[in-house]
């Protein structure tokens, strides 16, 4: 991982959002100093480690190398849609304290990406900043969509849609199952990045996700 990654998510995890990125946590971060997220060689260096999985959902258009970042209320439509889905009644987060961000981001086949995130408007403008320290030192993000319409089951261990996502009103996920408090996700104040690659570990070594 390149001094610039780790400034990124060092900025990333300073901004207190629980589980911004595994390597925030202690059981994760012996996996991201192994390598355990794809990255990009130095500039100039002529070669570059290949990830596995390159996006299936590449711009229309090529973007320019230049981040983008903004935060906006939740559109109607949007809103609705989450409404009975991600979002319900008796969440522990207002749906109207709640943010959409537009981030442009470096994909896996190291081209720029324009994703949607919607987090708890209290940490939206941090977000934006560690994305854009993400984004300069070119970690690559291989998918990043809403929950509504990709966020799988909480509990399902063999989901395999490597997506960057954040709010997502569920209860933590733990080796037993469903817990019985509210994960961070459901604030708006955590999110998962590139769960594949990076995936969520517990204290006691638990992986959720059999594909990772």
């Amino acid at each position: 991982m390149s001094a610039g990654t780790i400034r990124g998510l060092v900025a990333a995890c300073a901004l207190g959002l629980i589980a911004l990125l595994p390597a925030c946590g202690r059981a994760a971060a012996d996996r991201a100093a192994g390598g355990g997220l794809p990255e990009a060689s130095p500039r100039g260096s002529g070669s570059e480690t290949m990830p596995a999985r390159v996006s299936p959902y590449p711009s229309p258009t090529p973007l320019p190398a230049r981040f983008k970042g903004t935060v906006s209320d939740l559109p109607a439509d949007l809103e609705a849609e989450m409404r009975g889905t991600t979002w319900h009644p008796g969440c522990p987060v207002p749906i109207g304290q709640l943010r959409l961000l537009t981030l442009r981001y470096w994909g896996f086949d190291r081209q720029v990406h324009e994703g949607l995130m919607v987090v708890n408007g209290s940490v939206a403008g941090g977000v934006v900043s560690a994305f854009r320290q993400l984004f300069d030192a070119r970690f690559r993000i291989n998918q990043m969509h809403l929950a509504v319409k990709y966020r799988p089951n909480h509990d399902d261990p063999n989901d395999d849609r490597d997506y960057t996502a954040s709010f997502n009103c569920r209860p933590v996920v733990t080796a037993r199952g469903p817990g019985t408090t509210w994960s961070q996700h459901a604030y708006g104040l955590a999110i998962d990045i590139n769960p594949i690659e990076n995936p969520y570990v517990t204290a006691d070594g638990y992986v959720r996700n059999n594909n990772a």
